[in-house]
């Protein structure tokens, strides 16, 4: 039988991945083969699972593999944890992304769905895969699951503060967008974690018609637990509430959300009173002031504004009248080199040293104005 399918959302820090973890080790301990998929560029789902250990990620193994000419096996990039009081392993993966600044998390999501696809992760005899999204960017490499339908329930964490309701909102909005295109992923509900009782979540979560699944109160003994690499169930009072959880998941005694979301103004709106005002545009002399030449033209200041396409026109007509004519004939007509020197009988050389003086020069012009 296939392995059920469950993407975990949530604000980066929110307690996605403390939520992840114990609901997979209250899973295993039950009995069944679980596999958390860690899919946070930080790569550290896993981490309170695996005692603090980083696993290889599988954009890291890739590239090493790719670079050998190799290809990539389950052992490369699956783990397993045995845990000496549990029934069952648990297993792991961390899709892992790039450096920061260095790439495109998105795209490392969807490469790492691919490969895992290809070497069957949906075919293996796991009884629950638990995907742990980052839920607060727009990217849509972390839509993934809900994208694809790779995961057949969707669940949101947040806490009563409105960042982490705004994100879980977003996700609610992003899985209703993708249900009009045929998409099969349906929304539990909401875990409320880190929960200081003042509700906050919980008059979202109705007024956006979401179910509360449960709501974990902040306990300093679970947060100890969960910074020493310990899992928090091992507390009788959270224990208790993720077995709920798990029961209820396991039986399918949650009945799927049909939830609207909420607008931009409907959310605000929750949290107090919201000025009907426009917002005053800025003009373009309070911005200039004191910095304006006393000599200049109104045209001079309306270039600041002009179109980069405009600019760029401008631009190309300040160049010398042979490196235009062989500019525009490889960017406008875009003819070779070899063309360029056939039709004005140059050498091809003469293009390539007009063409590249043509660009420098413009690259200076546009930059300069």
């Amino acid at each position: 039988m296939a392995a059920r399918t469950i993407a975990i959302y949530g604000k980066g820090g929110i307690g996605k991945s403390f939520t992840t973890t114990n609901l997979s080790a209250t899973l295993a301990l039950m009995g069944k083969r679980v596999l958390q998929l860690g899919c946070d560029p930080k790569h550290d789902s896993t981490t309170s699972l695996f005692g603090g250990i980083p696993l290889p990620t599988v954009t890291d193994v890739f590239a090493e593999k790719n670079a050998m000419n190799r290809q990539v096996s389950i052992s490369d990039i699956v783990f397993r944890k045995d845990i000496p009081d549990f029934p069952q392993p648990i297993y792991g993966i961390e899709l892992g992304g790039p450096q920061v600044g260095r790439g495109c998390g998105g795209r490392g999501i969807i490469s790492g769905f691919d490969l895992l696809e290809k070497l069957g992760i949906f075919e293996w005899d796991i009884d629950i895969i638990l995907m742990d999204f980052l839920g607060d960017v727009v990217c849509g490499g972390f839509a993934t699951p809900l994208a694809r339908s790779l995961s057949e329930q969707v669940i949101l964490v947040t806490s009563n503060d409105r960042q982490s309701i705004f994100t879980a909102n977003n996700i609610c909005q992003a899985n209703n967008y993708f249900k009009t295109i045929g998409g099969q992923s349906r929304l539990l509900g909401i875990i409320v974690n880190r929960d200081d009782d003042s509700g906050i979540a919980e008059k979202y979560a109705e007024a956006a018609g979401i179910s509360v699944l449960m709501k974990v109160p902040y306990n300093t003994d679970a947060r100890d637990r969960d910074d020493s690499f310990d899992f928090a169930i091992r507390l009788p009072e959270i224990g208790e509430k993720f077995r709920t959880l798990a029961i209820d998941i396991l039986e399918d005694r949650i009945r799927p959300c049909e939830a609207k979301g909420l607008d931009f103004n409907q959310f605000v709106r929750l949290f107090g009173e919201v000025s009907d005002e426009e917002p005053v545009p800025a003009t373009q002399d309070e911005l200039f002031g004191n910095k304006r030449s006393s000599g200049a033209s109104s045209s001079t200041h309306e270039a600041a504004v002009e179109s980069d396409g405009m600019k760029m026109e401008r631009c190309i007509s300040l160049l010398d009248e042979d490196e235009k004519e062989v500019y525009l004939m490889a960017e406008k007509e875009h003819r070779s080199p070899g063309e360029i020197a056939s039709l004005l009988r140059l050498s091809e050389n003469g293009v390539e040293e007009l063409l590249s003086r043509a660009r420098r020069k413009l690259k200076k012009l546009f930059f300069e104005f």
